[in-house]
């Protein structure tokens, strides 16, 4: 069985209810459980979790996917607390067990101490922002991807605990010119393209 664990960023906040995200989450929950040889775990960082729980999913999953909404060019709060929090615990415990260095030469292997090797992980974001704000010369993002942007710290919080990255999926534009249907097919279609490409589903640790 590949092990799936799903972590749900979304939360209800000012005008935001979170339901986007919830249903994600549910598209994606539904798209493993409608297929063989599959296990799901789910968590919703919204409601009660206890940190030593969060930390044995990580442990457990193959793949980590994981669904945030982006506030002010981050993570929401609460998402941000649950990392917090949740890598807190995993230190020694499963998640990391230094920053990779050693004291006879610290200059080097900084972010190579890690326990989540061979796992991989997959980040969607949903955005009030328009595509063409980070493809387009002179609009707002400067040419310059999600990815490489306002996630590039959200990545290398990823690779520091060992994992590789699946391709990111973004929802933009879901506030003034949503089609949920549409990308909600899109994204299936991503998942199904990023989960018939990898072949070795269970990884080698």
């Amino acid at each position: 069985m590949t092990k799936i664990f799903i972590i749900n960023g979304g939360q209800e906040f000012g005008h935001s209810g979170g339901k986007f995200n919830e249903t994600i989450t549910k598209a994606t929950e539904n798209f493993f459980l409608n297929q063989e040889g599959f296990e799901v775990k789910v968590t919703n960082v919204s409601e009660a979790y206890d940190p030593k729980e969060e930390v044995a999913k990580y442990v457990w999953a193959d793949f980590v996917i994981y669904h945030t909404p982006i506030w002010w060019f981050q993570l929401p709060h609460g998402f941000k607390k649950y990392i917090d929090v949740v890598f807190t615990e995993g230190h020694n415990n499963g998640i990391y067990h230094s920053d990779g260095r050693s004291s006879k030469n610290p200059a080097i292997n900084y972010g190579t101490g890690g326990t989540l090797q061979g796992r991989k992980y997959l980040v969607t974001t949903t955005w009030n922002a328009p595509k063409e704000a980070f493809t387009l010369p002179g609009e707002f993002f400067n040419e310059t991807s999600v990815d490489q942007g306002p996630l590039f710290g959200f990545h290398r919080m990823n690779a520091f605990t060992g994992m590789t990255p699946l391709e990111s999926f973004h929802f933009h534009d879901v506030e003034k010119n949503a089609d949920i249907e549409r990308d909600m097919e899109l994204y299936t279609a991503h998942l199904a393209k990023e989960f018939s490409t990898e072949k070795d589903l269970v990884p080698a640790f």
